[in-house]
């Protein structure tokens, strides 16, 4: 009499079985870490545009609300023009602005003197607490944007020529304390979203 045999698997099978899920692991396993990273690039590129677009913001609107009102220098001798920029040298750009909001009612006025800065930990904006600062105040600082790898920042003047110092080198002379440009040029260079370039006009 036959009997009859029980299906199943032969080991074959089965080693090509796991040989077939494994490799196919492996390819999920790999498009999943791709799509992480690609995931942790893009968010970071969003980040570092997100603080880029914020200190454009900043800049754009100390500039646009900036004043002839000039300060005394730290020594107190003698006064200090309301709009400068020296190039590379101690700060990019060291303006008087007004607008400056007081939600506390703190004993003090609306303006505020402001500067900017490139150094090692990337864009730095910094305010003193009182206009006419004296020797070996410290201003208050804050990093805006790391990751720059270079900011020019060019003046237009009263004859639409455009200057790399304010006040112009040929007319520091003829030109108040209180002079500012016409407008700025802000060009900012960044390594992951390349050069981005934006135009402040100043009121007069």
């Amino acid at each position: 009499m036959k009997t009859d045999r029980q299906a199943g698997f032969t080991l074959l099978e089965l080693l090509v079985t796991v040989a077939v899920f494994a490799v196919f692991s492996v390819l999920a396993i790999g498009g999943l870490t791709t799509y992480a990273s690609q995931q942790a690039l893009i968010r970071e590129e969003l980040e570092q545009l997100d603080r880029l677009q914020r200190a454009m913001r900043l800049m754009m609107n100390d500039i646009t609300q900036s004043q002839p009102r000039c300060v005394r220098d730290e020594l107190g001798m003698g006064t200090e023009g309301a709009f400068l920029a020296d190039g590379r040298g101690e700060f990019l750009l060291r303006l008087t602005r007004g607008g400056w909001r007081n939600p506390a009612s703190l004993p003090r006025g609306t303006l505020q003197r402001v500067q900017y800065r490139l150094t090692d930990e990337g864009l730095v904006r910094e305010y003193w607490p009182v206009l006419d600062r004296v020797l070996g105040q410290e201003p208050r600082r804050e990093i805006l944007l790391e990751g720059l790898e270079d900011l020019r920042i060019d003046f237009l003047d009263e004859q639409d020529e455009w200057q790399r110092f304010w006040p112009p080198l040929q007319a520091a002379g003829r030109l108040g304390c209180e002079a500012r440009p016409r407008a700025v040029r802000l060009t900012f260079e960044l390594s992951a979203l390349g050069e981005l370039q934006r135009l402040v006009e100043v009121p007069q």
